[in-house]
C-alpha cells in the first residue's frame, strides 16, 4: 500500500489580502489541503505586522494579536513579518512586509520531506521556486485570488481559484451562508452559454473532495454540480463574452427548479471576479 503523501502549505497572506482573498478562512483552507487524506507536515503562513501602529493603535494591537491567536489554534506556525516603513526622495511615505524570501526558502528547505506542496499566493516572483520544488519530486499546487501571475499558474501541477473553493471565502453579506444549498449563494464558472436561446449552465464546487479532477457533474463522483440559467438572471454588467470565458467568475444564488426534479436555477447572476482582468 502506497504510503500517504506528507503536504506542506505556505500562505503569502498579505499578496492574498491585498488580491481578494482578505478574510479567507485557514480553517477550510486546511481541510482543502487534506482533501486527498495527506499528512499536513507543513502549515505555514506568513503574516504582517506594524509595531508602530501597534504602538499607536491599542485596537489594531488587539486584533492582531486575537486572528494570530486564531489561525494557530487552526494548528498553522505564524512567521511574522514587521512593517517596515520607507521615505522617497518627495518625502512620501509606504511600508512593505515582504515575505517571499522566508517563504521560499522555508518551502526549499522542508521539500525534501513533502510529496505535494500548496502555495497561496499569486506573486509571479514564485516562478522558479515552483520549478525547483517540481524537480525535487513534489507536486505543486496553486491557490489565487485576483491579480494571479498567468505564468505561475501555468508552472503550477495545479491552479485553483480561491474563489471557487466551498467557504474559503466567506460571502460578507450572507453570515449564515449554507454553501451549496437552495437558497445559498455560491460562485461559479459558465461552462455552456447559448445566445441565440438566451440561456446556458453555470457549474460550481458542491463541496471538498479528494475528486476535483472529475469536473463533469454528471459523475456520481463529482464534486461540481451543474445550475440552469436564464439569460433574464443575468446583470447588465456581464456580457456574453464574459459568459463564454471559464476564467469569469461569477456569483449567484440558487434556487430549486419547477421543471426539474432535484434541479437547480441560478438567480441573481452577477460578476465575482475574472481572473486576470
Amino acid at each position: 500500500m502506497p504510503s500517504l503523501p506528507r503536504v506542506g502549505v505556505y500562505v503569502d497572506a498579505e499578496n492574498i489580502r491585498y488580491n481578494g482573498g482578505y478574510q479567507m478562512r485557514y480553517d477550510v483552507l486546511r481541510n482543502f489541503a487534506a482533501r486527498q487524506d495527506g499528512i499536513l507536515q507543513r502549515l505555514n503562513t506568513y503574516i504582517a505586522y506594524d509595531a508602530q501602529r501597534a504602538d499607536e493603535d491599542p485596537e489594531y494591537k488587539k486584533k492582531s494579536r486575537a486572528y494570530q491567536q486564531m489561525v494557530r489554534d487552526f494548528g498553522w506556525k505564524i512567521t511574522v513579518k514587521h512593517v517596515r516603513r520607507y521615505t522617497d526622495e518627495a518625502g512620501n511615505v509606504s511600508t512593505k512586509a515582504n515575505a517571499d524570501l522566508d517563504m521560499a526558502v522555508d518551502a526549499m528547505l522542508q521539500a525534501e520531506k513533502l510529496e505535494q506542496v500548496i502555495l497561496v499566493t499569486g506573486d509571479g516572483d514564485f516562478l522558479q521556486v515552483v520549478d525547483a520544488l517540481q524537480n525535487r519530486g513534489c507536486r505543486v499546487e496553486l491557490i489565487g485570488f485576483k491579480n494571479v501571475s498567468r505564468q505561475l499558474q501555468q508552472e503550477a501541477d495545479a491552479f485553483w481559484s480561491g474563489f471557487l473553493i466551498p467557504d474559503l471565502l466567506p460571502v460578507s453579506y450572507e453570515p449564515r451562508n449554507e454553501w451549496g444549498k437552495p437558497g445559498s449563494c455560491v460562485r461559479g464558472v459558465c461552462t455552456k452559454w447559448f445566445p441565440d436561446k438566451g440561456y446556458g449552465f453555470l457549474r460550481f464546487m458542491s463541496h471538498i473532495s479528494p475528486n476535483l479532477w472529475t469536473v463533469d457533474p454528471r459523475d456520481p463522483t463529482s464534486p461540481y454540480v451543474s445550475v440552469f440559467c436564464h439569460a433574464n438572471e443575468v446583470a447588465e454588467d456581464v456580457s456574453e463574452d464574459m459568459l463564454l470565458n471559464r476564467e469569469t467568475i461569477l456569483e449567484f444564488y440558487l434556487a430549486e427548479s419547477e421543471q426539474k426534479d432535484n434541479g437547480l436555477v441560478a438567480q441573481n447572476v452577477r460578476l465575482a471576479f475574472g481572473i486576470n482582468r
